[in-house]
C-alpha cells in the first residue's frame, strides 16, 4: 500500500491502481495499529481514479503533517570512512570510528514538518558552504507507540565541509532550510521491506549523469527496531515521527552539489525522490 499527500487530499495506491477514499486525517490514519489492514479493507468500497483524476501527480506534498524528521549517522561503514576522511584535520575522525562500534547509536534532529519538502520541490546547498552533497536513505515511519509501520525515501542534504571543521557544528551543516526531502509516499507493506532492498543514487547535471552510486538495506550495521527504540527511549511523538537510517552512498572527494543539479533516489517498492537544487 502506497499513501500520497496531494493538494487534493490523500490518495492510495494498491497493485498499481489509485483510489482516493474517505479517509480520517493524516495524523490519525498514520498512527493506526492496524494501518495496513484497514487500508485493506476500505478499498473494496472504493471507486477506482482515472487518469484524468491523477493529473494531480504533480502536486504531491510531502508524506507528513505533524511528524517531525529524525536521522541516524554512521550506519553504514562507507559512511563511517567518510566521516573519518573530512574530519581527520579538525582530529575528530575518530569521533565517528567509535559511533560506529559503539552500543548507542547517532541520533539528531532533521527537521521540523514545516521545513520539509517531497519530490518536485526544491533542496538546497547553505551558502556558507563549498562542499554539499545529497545524503540517499531508507526513512523509517515510526507511530507513536514507537512501532516501525512503513518507509518512505529520505534526502538528508549535508555540508561535509562545516560537519568535517568540526563535529560540533553538526547541527548547521545537517539542519537548515530546504536541507531535508522525504517523498513520494509512505510506503505501508504487510512485511517488513527486504534486507536485500536496493538505494539508486543519479545526480543530473545538464541533462547528463554526473554521479551514481547503488548500495543496499543489508548494508546498515543498525536494527531498525534498535534505532527506534533509542529514539522513543527518552522521547514521544504524538504523531508518530520519521527516522532516516544513514547513507551506504557518498559522492567523491571532489564533487560537490551545483545549483540546477537533479537529484533522484530510488527505493524499490517505494518509489522515486526527485529534488531538484535551487
Amino acid at each position: 500500500m502506497k499513501l500520497y499527500r496531494t493538494r487534493h487530499g490523500i490518495t492510495l495506491q494498491f497493485d498499481k491502481v489509485f483510489y482516493r477514499p474517505e479517509l480520517p486525517d493524516w495524523d490519525a490514519l498514520v498512527n493506526r495499529d492496524d494501518l495496513y489492514q484497514y487500508l485493506s479493507r476500505i478499498i473494496c468500497d472504493t471507486p477506482v481514479l482515472d487518469e484524468s483524476q491523477m493529473a494531480d501527480a504533480g502536486l504531491m506534498l510531502p508524506p507528513l503533517v505533524n511528524q517531525e524528521v529524525w536521522a541516524a549517522g554512521v550506519t553504514y561503514f562507507r559512511s563511517k570512512v567518510a566521516r573519518m576522511e573530512e574530519s581527520q584535520d579538525s582530529g575528530g575522525g575518530t569521533f565517528y570510528d567509535r559511533v560506529y562500534d559503539a552500543e548507542r547509536p547517532e541520533l539528531f534532529f532533521k527537521s521540523s514538518p514545516g521545513k520539509v519538502v517531497g519530490t518536485g520541490g526544491k533542496v538546497r546547498i547553505r551558502r556558507d558552504s563549498a562542499w554539499n552533497v545529497p545524503e540517499p536513505e531508507l526513512t523509517l515511519f515510526i507511530n507513536k507507540a514507537g512501532k516501525v509501520a512503513g518507509y518512505t525515501v529520505g534526502n538528508d542534504m549535508s555540508s561535509r565541509d562545516i560537519e568535517g571543521e568540526n563535529p560540533l557544528y553538526l547541527p548547521q551543516a545537517k539542519v537548515y532550510d530546504g536541507a531535508a526531502a522525504v517523498g513520494p509516499c509512505l510506503y505501508v507493506p504487510k512485511e517488513p521491506l527486504p534486507a536485500e532492498t536496493p538505494i539508486r543514487l543519479e545526480i543530473v547535471r545538464d541533462g547528463a549523469t554526473a554521479f551514481s552510486g547503488e548500495t543496499a538495506v543489508t548494508q546498515i550495521k543498525r536494527k531498525f527496531d534498535e534505532l527506534a527504540g533509542y529514539l522513543f527511549r527518552e522521547m514521544s511523538f504524538p504523531a508518530g515521527c520519521y527516522l532516516m537510517t544513514g547513507t551506504g552512498i557518498v559522492p567523491p572527494n571532489d564533487f560537490t552539489l551545483r545549483s540546477g543539479d537533479e537529484v533522484r533516489i530510488t527505493i524499490d517498492p517505494i518509489g522515486t525522490l526527485v529534488n531538484v537544487v535551487a
